[in-house]
């Protein structure tokens, strides 16, 4: 606390007081600032300065085509402070429920198409060699590490070969689009003026027009009925304009979710293991649940579901 302080001496907010906001997955925290009515959020990377470039490189991007994130006020990119603008303590999962989520999911795939109009010239490519480095978490994280099974030659083929079919399918999806990377409920804030805010993306990358919207459909802090979440994928097919069959369509959806959930089950689990957060394992049988229902509704990778059963 020492050094925000001493950072803060130098800024206009050196008499705020200071409180936790939040803190997130990664090495940073963030910390509320008041005066009064006035309030405004640090956010502390001291211990991972290196996201605050991209944070503020993404920021300007998302911006420009009119995506609302919080302004940055201040900025120390050599200690690791940003102070920003404050959109309030409420996200989406707070109030998601059964008479709420279609009206909010609906809004929500509107920001993603406009988030999808952002420039990723300079973005990491999202390609073959990302999609399997994060697929390939899930075996040594969670199936070894959290498990404690050591998989077989032959099961080790049938992973390997089950990934192979999963990021074929999202590489046949269109590239090149902005990918938030962790667009969901958590990382949607409902502001004071009763807007979206969108958080968190300085991991933004160049990858599958999928990512996204399966990241928000296929919450893993909160889900709803198939049949609702289908209508809601194909509403962002048809407003997106991409002339594909419902079929196919809902195989890249699944396909991608298949992706990012396999990685979040290492992710989950190595956050456990590794840096002692133990509150997402609670989030894992969701998440696994996601795996197995699509996994065991195609031909090439049902077999893998068996494996995870």
């Amino acid at each position: 606390m020492n050094k925000i302080k001493t950072y803060l001496a130098t800024t206009p907010y050196k008499n705020y007081s200071i409180e936790v906001a939040s803190v997130d997955a990664s090495f940073r925290k963030y910390y509320r600032l008041r005066e009064g009515e006035k309030s405004f959020i640090l956010m502390d990377s001291s211990l991972e300065k290196e996201s605050l470039k991209p944070f503020v490189d993404v920021s300007q991007k998302l911006l420009h085509v009119r995506v609302n994130t919080p302004k940055i006020l201040e900025q120390n990119l050599e200690d690791g402070f940003l102070i920003l603008e404050d959109f309030g303590s409420t996200n989406l999962l707070g109030v998601l429920d059964e008479n709420s989520f279609e009206i909010y999911y609906s809004q929500a795939i509107d920001v993603i198409i406009k988030m999808q109009e952002a420039d990723t010239q300079d973005l990491p490519l999202y390609d073959k060699t990302f999609l399997h480095a994060e697929m390939d978490l899930m075996q040594e994280w969670y199936i070894e590490k959290l498990l404690h099974v050591s998989l077989t030659r032959k099961e080790k083929n049938l992973l390997e070969n089950t990934l192979d079919a999963i990021s074929e399918v999202v590489l046949e999806q269109p590239q090149g689009c902005f990918v938030h990377r962790d667009f969901h409920s958590r990382n949607i804030m409902l502001t004071p003026k009763n807007e979206f805010g969108i958080i968190d993306y300085q991991d933004a990358m160049s990858g599958a027009v999928m990512y996204d919207l399966v990241s928000l459909l296929k919450d893993c802090y909160i889900s709803f009925e198939r049949e609702a979440i289908e209508k809601l994928a194909l509403e962002f097919r048809d407003k997106k304009g991409l002339h594909i069959s419902d079929e196919e369509f809902l195989k890249w959806f699944d396909f991608m979710g298949l992706q990012r959930h396999i990685k979040v089950l290492g992710i989950f689990s190595r956050l456990s293991i590794r840096d002692g957060k133990d509150g997402y394992l609670k989030d894992i049988p969701l998440t696994l649940r996601y795996v197995l229902e699509t996994a065991s509704r195609y031909e090439e990778t049902r077999e893998f579901s068996g494996l995870l059963m």
